[in-house]
């Protein structure tokens, strides 16, 4: 008999890809999950190191396993700190850092019983093993990252960007759709830069061959699935190229652009790319090219050496770019990030209070453009359905990040389903709506 495992997944969307593969490579040696940790032949962890509460909500996952079943393995971001997590929990039965598949199966099967398949290769990712709905999913297509900001330390948790072939990232879409992925949500640290570190090497994808840009990766994975989505791209000029792309239908009208600040001397503090006029001037581009497109951003406040002045300054940047969605954070100190050593530290009352001061404005705004949806016809995707009704994403929502669609009627529908909806009402992040009819064909 082979192992029983507990597993807990934290952090972000790309930690979940990397979940779904250690779950993906057990399973393929004999292991199976199991979801009492208690009855479990030991716990993996795959932890967030990233911000300060990150790295608290990992110790409290490891503390907790630790008093549960007493037989854990650590992996995932927090991992690199090896020495720091060894001295406060030093019955560890091993530890990795990201990316390491490999590693967390050799540990996994020497810690529990019986015997186990050889497995000389980690496996890539199976569509049934998934941590999200099975009418979605994650598509991570680079590792690493190339910036060096100075409030991250990924670069040194996971690397320098690292981009898959074009064919082997379309391989595994294929797999995901032949499994009723409806909706793809494509990830890396940094999206828009895929390709780069290959040259845009070509590759074979069922006996065509395909340059490794971006541009054309989306176009192709369009054809697989009815919805792509874009996250964590940087607004570099050739991401101009994706949007009429989204203007034809072929992807989602949404791009997730992590902008963090608006002002010109905090940006540089940052060592963020991008001017904020190019930004405004790259947002007016695309819209002028797809009306309907939805920009999603995110932003610290409280950053070392924030001024009220520069603090105002992204006020006015929001109000001026009228973003669609955005969510803010407190800038937390990171252990290794160059930003620690930064003069002027802003307070935690004045953090807080600029954060609470950001999301109103925010606030909003997005009520106000919800409101001009009231009275249109919208095709949304279902993610559950209720005896009171359906929730459901419109093509500018994003799962867990954004707001939803609530429909009345659900009839006929099942998570999964991609119909059409018309929106009766609107609050400051959610749009209400009654359904149209019979959910679209997906052939």
């Amino acid at each position: 008999m082979t192992g029983k495992i507990g597993f807990v997944s934290l952090g972000c969307s790309k930690a979940l890809v990397d979940s779904e593969e250690i779950l993906t490579n057990l399973d393929a040696v004999g292991h199976r999950c199991v979801d009492d940790l208690a009855e479990a032949d030991l716990v993996v962890i795959n932890t967030c190191g990233f911000i300060t509460s990150a790295v608290e909500e990992s110790y409290d996952a490891i503390e907790a396993a630790l008093s549960t079943n007493g037989r854990v393995i650590v992996t995932g971001c927090l991992g690199v700190r090896e020495a720091q997590i060894r001295e406060r929990f030093p019955d560890l039965l091993a530890i990795t850092g990201p990316q390491a598949v490999r590693e967390v199966v050799a540990a996994v099967n020497e810690f529990t019983p019986g015997s186990v398949v050889d497995l000389p290769e980690p496996l890539m990712r199976a569509a049934e093993f998934k941590l999200t709905p099975a009418h979605y999913a994650y598509l991570k297509i680079a590792e690493g990252c190339n910036h060096k900001c100075s409030f991250c330390i990924i670069p040194s948790m996971r690397g320098k960007l690292r981009s898959r072939l074009i064919g082997d990232v379309l391989r595994e879409a294929e797999r995901l759709a032949a499994a009723g992925v409806q909706e793809l949500l494509i990830i890396a640290q940094d999206t828009s830069a895929y390709g780069v570190d290959l040259r845009y090497r070509e590759d074979v994808f069922n006996g065509k061959v395909y340059p490794s840009n971006l541009e054309t990766l989306c176009t192709e994975l369009a054809r697989l699935v009815p919805w792509v989505r874009l996250h964590y791209l940087y607004p570099y000029p050739h991401v101009d190229r994706l949007i009429p792309l989204m203007a034809e239908g072929v992807l989602l009208p949404y791009l997730d652009v992590p902008l963090q600040h608006a002002d010109p001397r905090i940006l540089k503090t940052m060592r963020r790319p991008a001017a904020v006029e190019n930004t405004l001037e790259r947002i007016l581009l695309w819209r002028s090219i797809c009306p309907e497109i939805t920009i999603r951003s995110t932003f610290i406040v409280g950053f070392p050496g924030e001024t009220d002045a520069d603090f105002t300054r992204l006020l006015d940047f929001l109000d001026e770019a009228q973003l669609d969605r955005v969510g803010c954070f407190t800038y937390s100190e990171v252990e290794g990030a160059a930003a620690n050593e930064l003069p002027d530290p802003v307070d935690e009352a004045t953090k807080l209070d600029r954060q609470e001061m950001l999301l109103e404005l925010q606030g909003t705004i997005s009520e106000r453009k919800l409101a001009q949806k009231r009275g249109l016809d919208m095709e949304v995707l279902v993610d559950e359905v209720t005896a009171n009704g359906a929730i459901a994403r419109s093509r500018g929502d994003s799962p867990e990040v954004d707001g939803v669609v609530h429909v009345a009627d659900s009839k006929g529908l099942v998570p999964g389903s991609r119909t059409w909806v018309h929106i009766t009402d609107s609050d400051t992040h959610d749009l209400y709506a009654r359904h149209l009819g019979n959910p679209l064909n997906f052939d």
